[in-house]
Formats: structure tokens, C-alpha cells, sequence
């Protein structure tokens, strides 16, 4: 079957050739044969790494040969053991496991696909090899037989005389990884590493693409902790079992303190030593042998480190927990919090919690379809691209972002060092070359990437316990001279409700007066500057009630600026202003203060106060008009879930006809005048 290349895939093998294969093979054979993903890759790599038809097709009838020739399936067990005594030794692609035993003081090795649980193997063997002491890993393994030996009394027949682990470890290939990535533009280059997943970029969106983003950054970054919720069927756990042999899947979620960090009795080191990635799947049933399994755990998620009996261990394997969140996300965060899936010891534990450096949102990422969201076309072989992924390990990027990025207050000390082990990790990813400039524009959107997944957790803290983590207003300043920018996470978010978190500059919530028709409606009013001169109405076409309520607030500007604005000249920008109506009223009646205050936000790019809306009429004179329906206008306020309702002090008279479960449910604040006004309205 041949495919049709597309651009990326011509780019990809000047880029990488050698280096790619087609990842439709890749799934035709790993369904055919017993055995991962990556084991299929690495002889896909071996013999059909090219782009050539041809070069493909005879790579493939060896890789047939070796698959059909050296993979066990159930029951041909015994066929293989008698050509190894009939024949001699033989090759097979299977998992190699060793165990010591003290008895007769060697090692044995453990081929489960034979069934064999007690082959001889030598010592130097293992040494080199140290992963087959904790679970093993897939390898091409040489299997002899001797009779001679196995007539001895408890003597073992079946030996392992030489075995190649299934991984590419070459010298160069991070250089290979880094002089490639050079060719490609950020977006191509996450759309091969895409495709080198098995996934079809195509077929995802910007939120989809960035979920997958996040599930490789454990894969680069030391001691990292993500959890992923999400529906069934999304392939979370593809990743961590498939693509990289430097990954282990403890499936169901069971596991042994032994097996997890150090066997006390034979002092074997344990999971988190011997993988990059260790992955929890079903993270639901996360449960341990031992009582304080999962204090051990939290002590390592902070450290990476953890005692066990008389000294330290050090380990730098990242933990993922992948779990089953198939709940509509806005009724679970009205009934509990999106980490209830957790099991009980850890879900309501805020200081376990706080351990997780990002949390993946796995409901934005589509239920997996073969024909629509598995590629067809080439990428980077798994074995080349594993093995560069754990060369990258080592080291930090975080200096990438000295006088670049600059965190908000809100963030705590955890909560920068989860948000930079998450910028480290995406840039490791995408910029495998240190020396390769960033773009502003990448280094932004990953910036934002990194704070909303961890925004994520702490969200969930502060359900759990909300005096300890009240403030969750996450933001960053790019470069000295940026403007403060606020991150929300977009299940919390919504376009028509008052969110507690500061608007940008020129952004601002307000309520007009409305009619005896309408009432009183909510609006969003978002202006912004350039060089020029006048204001300019986006809005077509112009409700004249709007249009009046903006010349008064731009002639306002231009009378008061000297006390509004400073030594800025308003006359030498130009605005651009839109209204949004919220609801039934769309005239825009009213609405000059809050005109005034969105001018004046995006002329001294200051943030408008989170939660807050802002009420009033202005006149051309600069005085502010009377407010008839305050009540209403509060009402409405509260409805809209807003925190703080900034009115004329005028209206406070008639705010005594206010419900006092009302009073309880807002803060309202008064302004004098529109210099007040705009001075409370705007963050400092």
C-alpha cells in the first residue's frame, strides 16, 4: 500500500533520513505480532528506513520474516524449545527478566513468552543490564540448549547466550535530532512529533495537539509529576507503553513498595531508578502493599529522593497517573473537583496535590479513530526519538526564560518551580538545540500552556481548601516592559460570567441601564490602541445610544487627560472599541463611564480589576448621571457571578431597597467621580 507524501513528509526525509519510517506499517505489524510498538519500530528502523518504494518493500519482507521467525505466540511455546535442542540456539524477540538466586549464588533469566523461568545467563550479562532485575525489557535474545547440563541434578538446559536490548543507542543522535529540527518551523516540528507518536496532526485541534505536548514532557524532564484525566478511549496510555522502552505501565494502577522504589532484601533498586516513566493507569486503583507506600510516594514526588531503611535514594523517574474522568466537566466541579477520580488517600490531600506539576485536561482530546486520527504518513522512528528524549533528560532550560518571563505574586514557590520544570520540558521538546533562538511568539504560548495545567491543581486545592489557597490569579509579564497577562483554565472560564481573574487593558465589564422594555443588560467592552488619532466603532451596525455613550467617554478623555492618563496625549492614538451584549439589551444606552475606563485601561496598558463591572452614565460636562434602577443593576451583578459592582456614590440610597442575602453575596464599592472611578476600576 503506498501513501501519498505530503510536504512534511518530503521535509522530514531530507531532514531525517535514515531516521523515519511509516507509521502505518508500524500499526498493520504491531497488531499481527505479540509484541510493543517501539519493538516493531526498531526493525521497521533497521530495515525500512527510507522513503524509497522499493527500499520499503524488500525492508518489509525481512522484517516479516524476522517478526513471523522470532515472536512466540500462545502455544508455539514448545515448538521453539525444540529447534533450540534440535537445531541450536535460536533468536527470539521477547521481554528478559533475571532474578538472582542465592541458592547457587548466579543469576537466571525469565523468557515469559517460553515459559522458561530458569534459563542460565552470565553475570556480565546483567550487569550490563541492569533493567531485567526490576521488570524487564523486550530484547533479541540468543537461546541455547544442553542437554548435558540439564541432566544434572537441578540442572538448567535452556541458557542465554547474547541478547540485543530493542533500543537504538547511538552516540550522535541527539546532534542528528538537533541539526534536523533546524529545517522545520515550530508548528512542522510539532506536527512530526506528532505523527512520530502515530498520531495525524490534521485531524487535531490547537487544545488536542497541546494535551499531546504535555504527555511527552515527562519523557524529557526529570523527576516530573502529571496526572491526565479524561473519557475512555483517547489514548493516554498509548505513550507510556508503546513508543519509548525507557517507559514502564503498571496497569491497574497496583504496585509493591519494593517494586516501586528499593527491594529492602536484596537492596534492587526499584521502578523509578531503572525507568525515565513510570506510569499509573486506572489511577483510581492506585494502591500499595504497604500503609506508608503512598507517603513514600509524596516524598518523592517532592524530592526525588526517598529513604528506605538506612540511607538516602536518589531517582530522577517522572511519575504520570492517568485516570478515567468521563463526567461532564462543569457539573463535577459544582458537585466535588476534577482530581476526585484519585483514590481516597490522595484526592483530598492538598499537600499530595500539590506535588503535581501539571494536570492534562484529557477532555479536550478526541476519542481515537483509526482512520481519522492514526497517520499514515512518516515519522521519526520511536527507537531514534526515545533514545534522544533521554539524552535530553539531563539538564535544565529554565534559563531560557532569565529576563524574558516574569512570574505574577500569585504563584507560590511550587507553583514556580511546576510551572518551570513544564517550560523546560516544552522547549527540550521543541528546541532540542539550546542554541537555537525562541521566538516571543512560541515562548508565549507555552508560557501559557505551562501555567493554565498547573493553574489546573491548584484550582482543585482550593476546592478542597479554600482559605489555604485562595488566590489562583496566575500571570506572567513578557519581557520588562510587558503588560501583566492573566491565565484561566477554560473549563473554570466562560464568555458570558464574571471571572474573578483581571481583564487585559482596555477590557471591561459593564451594565447599562437599559429600558422598560429590555432591563438592564450586561456588556463586555474591549478597546484597543495603536498610533493615530480618534475612535473607531467595530461594531456594525452603530446602536446610536452606543455611539453617544463613546463620544461622551472619548471627550472625556480628551478634556480630563492631564488627570486621567498623565502625560499621555490620547489625541496622538487611535481606539478601537467593541461592544458585546450579554443580553436581551443590545442599544448600549448609558455606557459612557465605562468607555472612559476601557480608553484609559488600554492608553496606560493597565488590567481592569477581576470580578469587577462597572456602572455609569456620563455627561459631556463630566459629571455622572443618576442611576434610577440600582437594585436591578445589583441583582443582575449578582446573577452574573460577579465579585465587586463599582457605582456612582449616588446610587447608595436606593441600594437600602437591596435584599440583605444579597448584600452578603457582592461587594459593592462607590466612586465620587470619573477619576475615582477609573483609579478603582484599573489594577495598579
Amino acid at each position: 500500500m503506498t501513501v501519498v507524501m505530503d510536504a512534511l513528509d518530503h521535509k522530514a526525509a531530507e531532514a531525517f533520513e535514515g531516521y523515519l519510517v511509516r507509521k502505518d506499517l508500524v500499526r498493520k505489524y504491531a497488531r499481527q505480532y505479540p509484541v510493543p510498538t517501539y519493538v516493531v519500530e526498531f526493525l521497521l528502523g533497521r530495515y525500512c528506513a527510507s522513503v524509497d518504494e522499493q527500499e520499503i518493500q524488500e525492508g518489509l519482507a525481512i522484517v516479516e520474516k524476522q517478526l513471523k521467525d522470532r515472536t512466540v505466540r500462545t502455544g508455539q511455546e514448545e515448538l521453539f524449545k525444540a529447534r533450540a535442542k534440535e537445531h541450536g540456539p535460536v533468536k527470539v524477540i521477547d521481554i528478559v527478566r533475571a532474578r538472582l538466586d542465592t541458592r547457587r549464588d548466579c543469576y537466571v533469566a525469565e523468557l515469559p513468552s517460553l515459559a522458561i523461568g530458569d534459563a542460565r545467563i552470565a553475570d556480565e550479562l546483567v550487569r550490563e543490564n541492569e533493567r531485567m532485575l526490576t521488570d524487564g525489557f523486550y530484547a533479541e535474545v540468543t537461546l541455547s540448549y544442553d542437554a548435558v547440563v540439564g541432566q544434572e541434578h537441578n540442572g538448567r538446559a535452556f541458557a542465554v547466550d547474547g541478547l540485543r536490548p530493542i533500543q537504538m543507542s547511538k552516540a550522535d543522535a541527539l546532534d542528528v535530532l538537533a541539526r534536523g529540527r533546524a529545517k522545520f518551523s515550530t508548528q512542522e516540528w510539532i506536527e512530526l512529533l506528532l505523527r512520530s507518536v502515530g498520531l495525524e496532526p490534521e485531524s487535531l485541534d490547537e487544545r488536542a495537539r497541546r494535551v499531546a505536548l504535555l504527555r511527552m514532557v515527562p519523557f524529557v524532564e526529570r523527576n516530573y509529576n502529571l496526572v491526565e484525566l479524561g473519557p475512555r478511549g483517547t489514548g493516554k496510555s498509548h505513550i507510556y507503553q508503546q513508543i519509548s522502552p525507557y517507559s514502564h505501565l503498571i496497569s491497574g494502577g497496583k504496585a509493591t513498595v519494593a517494586k516501586m522504589f528499593v527491594n529492602m532484601a536484596s537492596g534492587q533498586r526499584g521502578l523509578v531508578c531503572q525507568y525515565d516513566v513510570v506510569c499509573f493507569d486506572e489511577v483510581s486503583g492506585i494502591s500499595f502493599d504497604q500503609k506508608d507506600g503512598v507517603n513514600i510516594m509524596k516524598g518523592y514526588m517532592a524530592s526525588g529522593q526517598f529513604s528506605r531503611g538506612k540511607e538516602n535514594i536518589r531517582a530522577d523517574g517522572s511519575i504520570v497517573m492517568l485516570g478515567n474522568l468521563d463526567v461532564d466537566i462543569q457539573h463535577q466541579q459544582r458537585i466535588g473537583h476534577l482530581l476526585s477520580p484519585l483514590p481516597p488517600e490522595m484526592r483530598n490531600d492538598t499537600a499530595f496535590l500539590d506535588r503535581l506539576h501539571a494536570y492534562a485536561p484529557g477532555w479536550d482530546f478526541p476519542k481515537l479513530k483509526t482512520g481519522q486520527h492514526l497517520t499514515d504518513h512518516f515519522g521519526l522512528v520511536s527507537d531514534f526519538l526515545s533514545e534522544c528524549w533521554n539524552k535530553l533528560r539531563a539538564g535544565t532550560r529554565v534559563n531560557a526564560l532569565q529576563g524574558r518571563v516574569y512570574w505574577g505574586g500569585a504563584l507560590s514557590g511550587r507553583d514556580i518551580e511546576a510551572v518551570n520544570k513544564t517550560m523546560s520540558g516544552l522547549l527540550k521538546l521543541l528546541y532540542p538545540n539550546p542554541e537555537m533562538p525562541v521566538p516571543d511568539q512560541d515562548l508565549e504560548w507555552m508560557t501559557r500552556l505551562a501555567l493554565e495545567s498547573r493553574r489546573r491543581v491548584k484550582e482543585q486545592q482550593k476546592r478542597v481548601f479554600k482559605s489555604e489557597f485562595r488566590n489562583t490569579h496566575f500571570s506572567y509579564t513578557l519581557g520588562v516592559e510587558g503588560v501583566e497577562q492573566f491565565v484561566s483554565t477554560p473549563e473554570l472560564h466562560s464568555d458570558e460570567a464574571i471571572e474573578s481573574d483581571p481583564l487585559p487593558p482596555g477590557q471591561v465589564w459593564a451594565v447599562s441601564m437599559g429600558s422598560p422594555e429590555t432591563g438592564v443588560g450586561l456588556y463586555r467592552l474591549e478597546v484597543t490602541s495603536g498610533p493615530g488619532s480618534g475612535v473607531k466603532i467595530l461594531n456594525q451596525p452603530v446602536p446610536p445610544a452606543f455611539r453617544e455613550s463613546v463620544r461622551i467617554g472619548e471627550q472625556n478623555l480628551y478634556t480630563r487627560a492631564k488627570e486621567l492618563v498623565g502625560d499621555r496625549d490620547p489625541r496622538e492614538h487611535e481606539f478601537s472599541i467593541q461592544m458585546r451584549a450579554i443580553d436581551a439589551d443590545r442599544s448600549g444606552t448609558g455606557l459612557g463611564l465605562p468607555v472612559l475606563v476601557a480608553l484609559c485601561g488600554a492608553l496606560l496598558g493597565k488590567n481592569t480589576r477581576g470580578g469587577t463591572i462597572v456602572v455609569g452614565a456620563l455627561n459631556l460636562g463630566g459629571s455622572v448621571d443618576l442611576i434610577p434602577n440600582a437594585v436591578q443593576i445589583a441583582e443582575l451583578a449578582i446573577d452574573k457571578q460577579a465579585q465587586t459592582l463599582l457605582m456612582p456614590v449616588a446610587a447608595r440610597r436606593q441600594l437600602n431597597d437591596l435584599s440583605d442575602e444579597l448584600w452578603t453575596r457582592i461587594s459593592i464599592e462607590f466612586y465620587k467621580d470619573a477619576a475615582d472611578a477609573v483609579f478603582k476600576a484599573l489594577v495598579e
